[in-house]
C-alpha cells in the first residue's frame, strides 16, 4: 500500500498532466485543427468531421479500453486513468485559453510538447489519458503483431484520415504534433539521465573493475563465466553508466585491456543498487 506521500504525488502529477493536456489542447491544437496521434487524435478528428464536442468524445472513446485496463492491468490504474480523463473532459468544458498563437509550426511543436507533458506526467502519476496502448496490448495479444507495431498502424490510419479530412498540410503538421508529444512523454517517463548497460570480457576484469571503481564511481557486478574456445574461467563485468560517459568508459577500457569484448544496451529504466555515482577515491 502507497504511503500518503506517494499518494499526494500521484495526484499531483495527474493534476499538472491535465492542465497541462488541457493548455496543449485548447491553446494550441484545437484553434488550429490540428490533432495529435491515438485515442486522443482520433476524438479532436471525430469532433471536427461529426461535430460532436470532444470532452464527451474523448471520455467516450477511453471508457471501453479503461474497462479492459482494469483486467490486464489493475484496479487502481483503471480507476485513476478514468478519473484522469474525466478531469481532462472537465477543464476542456471549462477552461478558457486564448489562442497562444496562429503560427503553424509554433503550433505543432509547443501543442505537442504541452499534450506530451501531460501525457507523461499522468503516467508517472500511474494512470493514463489516452487508452492507445491498451488497445495496441489488447491487439497484440490476439495477433502475431507487437504492441509498437500496433500503435504505429493505428497512427498510420488515422494520419491518413486526417489527411482526407483536415487537408495534407494540417495533417502533415499533425504527424509533427505527434513526434513531439510523444519525444516529451519519454523524456518525462525515462528522464534526461539515459543509462546504458555495459558488459566487459576481459583478461584484466580485476583492473578494469578497479578503475570503474575509483575513476568514473560506478557500481560493478561480476558474474562467473568460462570461455567457449578454452574453457578457461573468467569474470564478466557488468555495469550502467549514463550516454555521457560512454565513450569515457571505452576509452578507460581500452587503456586497459584494447582486446577486451564489450556489449553495450539501453536502459529504459532503473530501480534500486547503486545507480547514482559513488564519491571518488583520491
Amino acid at each position: 500500500m502507497k504511503r500518503p506521500w506517494g499518494r499526494l504525488r500521484d495526484v499531483l502529477l495527474i493534476g499538472f498532466g491535465i492542465c497541462s493536456a488541457g493548455l496543449g489542447l485548447k491553446g494550441f491544437l484545437i484553434p488550429n485543427h490540428f490533432i495529435d496521434g491515438g485515442v486522443t487524435g482520433l476524438s479532436m478528428l471525430m469532433s471536427k468531421s461529426a461535430g460532436i464536442p470532444l470532452p464527451f468524445l474523448i471520455l467516450l472513446i477511453n471508457t471501453p479500453f479503461f474497462i479492459a485496463g482494469y483486467k490486464l492491468v489493475g484496479h487502481s490504474f483503471a480507476f485513476k486513468s478514468f478519473l484522469a480523463v474525466t478531469g481532462l473532459a472537465v477543464v476542456l468544458l471549462t477552461l478558457e485559453v486564448p489562442i497562444l498563437t496562429d503560427d503553424k509550426l509554433l503550433t505543432a511543436v509547443f501543442g505537442g510538447f504541452f499534450l506530451g507533458a501531460g501525457i507523461g506526467l499522468s503516467i508517472r502519476g500511474g494512470s493514463v489519458l489516452d487508452g492507445t496502448e491498451i488497445l495496441a496490448l489488447l491487439v497484440s495479444k490476439r495477433t502475431s503483431l507487437t504492441i509498437g507495431d500496433v500503435i504505429l498502424i493505428i497512427n498510420l490510419i488515422l494520419f491518413l484520415g486526417a489527411a482526407f479530412v483536415l487537408g495534407l498540410e494540417p495533417a502533415m503538421y499533425s504527424v509533427l504534433t505527434y513526434l513531439t508529444a510523444s519525444k516529451t512523454v519519454d523524456f518525462l517517463i525515462h528522464g534526461i539521465e539515459e543509462y546504458t548497460g555495459v558488459t566487459i570480457v576481459s583478461i584484466h576484469s580485476a583492473t578494469i573493475r578497479e578503475a570503474i571503481l575509483n575513476q568514473l564511481g560506478r557500481a560493478v557486478t561480476i558474474y562467473k563465466g568460462q570461455r567457449g574456445f578454452s574453457g578457461d574461467e573468467v569474470d564478466i563485468l557488468y555495469c550502467v553508466v549514463t550516454r555521457l560517459e560512454v565513450q569515457r568508459l571505452k576509452t578507460l577500457i581500452s587503456e586497459l585491456d584494447p582486446s577486451a569484448f564489450l556489449i553495450m544496451h539501453s536502459i529504459n529504466d532503473t530501480s534500486g543498487g547503486m545507480i547514482k555515482k559513488r564519491p571518488l577515491s583520491h
